[in-house]
């Protein structure tokens, strides 16, 4: 990833510790979490209905879909339980001056 892949997407404070905030980067709307301090990146729509993940639980690196109850890997966006099935995509996060920084 170059530098100018990367773009700004919130300060650290914005993203508490088990929690999530929603930003759109070029036109894609994504979900930032905060799961046991890790940052991540992740599509803000389930892959089984297309529902909003955004209200979400997150324990031990999955966020669960409010919706339905699927579980996602937060590292690797890839279905954990059902009903869904495909994966979510996940983008590179990376912390600058306490920023986060996400490349699309």
């Amino acid at each position: 990833m170059s530098e100018r892949d990367f773009k700004m997407a919130a300060s650290l404070d914005e993203v508490p510790l088990g929690k999530t905030k929603s930003v759109t980067i070029d036109g894609r709307a994504m979900l930032l979490c905060n799961s046991d301090g890790q940052i991540h990146a992740i599509a803000a729509l389930c892959s089984h209905a297309d529902e909003p993940l955004a209200c979400g639980r997150i324990r031990l690196g999955w966020i669960a879909c409010p919706a339905h109850g699927a579980r996602f890997d937060l590292e690797t966006g890839a279905p954990l339980t059902g009903p869904a099935s495909e994966p979510i995509a996940t983008y590179p996060v990376r912390i600058v001056d306490d920023m986060i920084e996400v490349a699309i």
